[in-house]
């Protein structure tokens, strides 16, 4: 097989870093870790929990990570987790044609909930939906075909049956590698992993979605109403 590029759109606080795993445990496949966040954050000046660390140790010229994302290996495949928050603005769009593009969503309301308890101060824009979505119809646009879209509460109902879709649709052949792992971190995880990867860590394959019920203030569920529009346009193309 030749060489393939696949970025998969996520917002935080989905199942990004397990599919990220997921992908990882095959033989063929390599993976980057949220290659745009250092620049996100020396672009924005947001103050994210380990702001310096991440700003050191990526890289912060947009065009340097464009020219590493559209190179494919020789053979196997480069999958690349992408949180969309860190879509800007002043980005150019030509490059994505080089690459295979997925998106992965979840309801916004545990989204939010679970984003509160890591950093304060949440706002829609920190979620991503709205980046997705314009995203989204971009590369409708420009290739005429809907990409792929997998959302998680979905997806973790029968992960196997999911993933078996999603490699069909990219025309790459399934793994059974890809439903477990090994538990603990990966060379390959972003140095904010210390921050937000003590769930993924500590997993071996996807978990059962949690249906607790879900307490939000008054301001959390201004956003979570604020985002819930773009999720449900997207819900609609999921496997």
């Amino acid at each position: 097989m030749s060489g393939r590029c696949i970025a998969m759109w996520s917002g935080p606080r989905n199942i990004s870093t397990a599919m990220m795993r997921a992908w990882e445990n095959r033989d063929d496949t390599v993976v980057v870790d949220e290659p745009f966040y250092a620049h996100y954050l020396q672009s924005t000046g947001l103050d994210h929990p380990m702001r310096e660390e991440v700003i050191a140790s990526g890289e912060t010229d947009w065009q340097a990570v464009v020219q590493s994302l559209i190179e494919p290996p020789a053979s196997g495949i480069y999958y690349q987790k992408h949180i969309a928050t860190h879509w800007l603005p002043h980005f150019t769009t030509e490059w994505l044609d080089s690459l295979d593009h997925v998106f992965l969503i979840r309801e916004p309301e545990p989204v939010v909930a679970s984003y509160s308890i890591k950093r304060e101060g949440l706002t829609a824009t920190d979620l991503g939906y709205e980046q997705q979505d314009f995203l989204f119809d971009l590369l409708l646009e420009r290739t005429g075909a809907r990409p792929a879209v997998i959302d998680s509460k979905r997806f973790l109902a029968d992960p196997e049956a999911q993933l078996r879709s999603l490699c069909t649709h990219l025309d790459i052949a399934f793994d059974t590698g890809m439903l477990c792992w090994p538990a603990g971190a990966r060379d390959s995880d972003g140095v904010w992993g210390a921050h937000w990867y003590d769930a993924v860590n500590a997993s071996t394959g996807f978990a059962p979605a949690r249906n607790k019920e879900l307490a939000l203030t008054e301001d959390q569920l201004i956003v979570a109403r604020a985002c819930r529009p773009y999720y449900e346009r997207l819900r609609e193309h999921a496997i």
